[in-house]
C-alpha cells in the first residue's frame, strides 16, 4: 500500500465515524476561528467544513445550526470550484455572497473551506486581510493532524 493510499484511508476513516454527540473540534482550528471573531469588527460567526459537508469546528451563534451550515458552505465551495475551473480553467480561493442582512464569505482551506458570516456594515477589505491567512492557517492544522503515518 503506498503512502499515500494509507493517508486517505486514515482521513477516511477519521471523516465517516458517526459520533453520538458529534466530533470533538480541533482544538487549534476553534481557536483560530474565535481570534479570528475576535479581531473583525461585525463577523457574526465562522465554521469549517469538509468539503463533503462534514463539520470540523464551529463559532457559530445560537441561531445557525452548524451541520447545516457546513453543507451549504461545502455545496457553495463545489459550484465556485466548478465556476471558476469552467470559466478560467484555474482554481478557487474564495466567493462573497452579499444579502441585505450582511456577508456569507468562503474561502478555499485546502480540502475544506473557511465560511465567515458578517453583518452589513463589515469592512470587506478587513474581513479579507484578516480571513485569507486564517484559511491557509487552517488548511496547515488539518494537513498536519491528518498526516501522521511515516514514509514507507
Amino acid at each position: 500500500m503506498t503512502v499515500r493510499r494509507k493517508r486517505i484511508g486514515e482521513l477516511m476513516g477519521r471523516l465517516t465515524k458517526v459520533a453520538m454527540t458529534g466530533p470533538e473540534p480541533n482544538a487549534a482550528v476553534l481557536a483560530e476561528l474565535k481570534a479570528l471573531r475576535e479581531r473583525v469588527p461585525q463577523l457574526t460567526g465562522s465554521l469549517v467544513a469538509s468539503s463533503d459537508g462534514l463539520l470540523i469546528a464551529h463559532d457559530l451563534p445560537a441561531h445557525i445550526e452548524p451541520n447545516g451550515m457546513a453543507a451549504l458552505a461545502a455545496s457553495e465551495l463545489s459550484l465556485s470550484y466548478r465556476l471558476a475551473t469552467t470559466a478560467h480553467g484555474g482554481g478557487f480561493h474564495e466567493v462573497v455572497v452579499q444579502g441585505t442582512e450582511g456577508h456569507v464569505v468562503v474561502y478555499a482551506a485546502g480540502w475544506s473551506a473557511l465560511t465567515v458570516l458578517a453583518g452589513p456594515d463589515v469592512n470587506v477589505g478587513r474581513l479579507h486581510l484578516e480571513s485569507r491567512p486564517v484559511a491557509r492557517a487552517i488548511a496547515e492544522h488539518l494537513n498536519t493532524s491528518t498526516d501522521t503515518s511515516t514514509p514507507e
